[in-house]
């Protein structure tokens, strides 16, 4: 086992309590679901191996690791962490495993994004309707390719709520960072991190979350006092 996981399952499990404690974090409890501290077994290594092979990329060393010495999925920020399964197993799949390995570059798509968004078909420049439809359907077609693209090279690894997502950059410049997908509130793709100016890994983003955690869950159970963990910023959602 690596030095950076040593003990985290352990720590996780060990945060299982009665729902009304639990709901001091967030994402912990929700209606009858939320993560309640519960953890998939870890990865096989042969099965991670046919999940990069699928998405044919190899992952991170630190998500890596984790995925074969904490857990597949689970407890984790926001609503915890996502599995890698319906990625290789979902009607998307085939999908997915050609975007994965392409290059994560947000900046780039977005002003091609904003430059086709401005060439918009208005209904007022065309003769008729049948002629507008169609170059309507095309822009709408293209719109949706550009908006999909945002988001090559990532894996969605964390729902926020609202919409929201956390992503592991996979491919490119930006890998091994976490961003945010905030597309729901028209903000597109931004850095996920600290607060100033500190990026994070996906090491940092769950540990992170774990820090903050812990004493909240022990303080409700009267164990310990709670800490104003610098870390509260990754560890929320909306």
């Amino acid at each position: 086992m690596t030095d950076i996981w040593a003990g985290v399952r352990e720590r996780v499990l060990a945060l299982r309590t009665t729902p009304e404690v639990m709901d001091r974090v967030f994402g912990a409890v929700w209606l009858d679901g939320g993560h309640r501290f519960e953890l998939a077994p870890p990865l096989t290594e042969a099965e991670l191996a046919r999940a990069e092979e699928r998405l044919n990329v190899a992952l991170p060393a630190d998500y890596r690791s984790f995925l074969l010495e904490v857990a597949a999925s689970g407890a984790g920020p926001e609503y915890g962490v996502m599995p890698l399964s319906p990625l290789l197993t979902g009607p998307r799949a085939g999908e997915t495993s050609g975007v994965t390995s392409r290059p994560f570059r947000p900046g780039a798509v977005q002003e091609l994004l904003d430059e086709h968004e401005e060439n918009e078909p208005r209904r007022a420049a065309y003769p008729d309707d049948e002629t507008y439809a169609r170059d309507r359907a095309a822009w709408d077609a293209r719109w949706d390719a550009l908006d999909a693209e945002l988001t090559w090279g990532t894996l969605r690894l964390g729902h926020q709520g609202c919409g929201y997502y956390s992503l592991l950059v996979v491919t490119g410049e930006e890998r091994g960072l976490m961003w945010e997908d905030v597309r729901a509130v028209g903000e597109g793709l931004v850095p996920l991190q600290r607060r100033g100016a500190e990026r994070l890994t996906f090491a940092e983003w769950y540990l992170g979350w774990l820090d903050w955690a812990e004493p909240r869950i022990r303080a409700a159970m009267g164990t310990t006092s709670p800490s104003d963990g610098a870390r509260t910023d990754v560890s929320g959602g909306a």
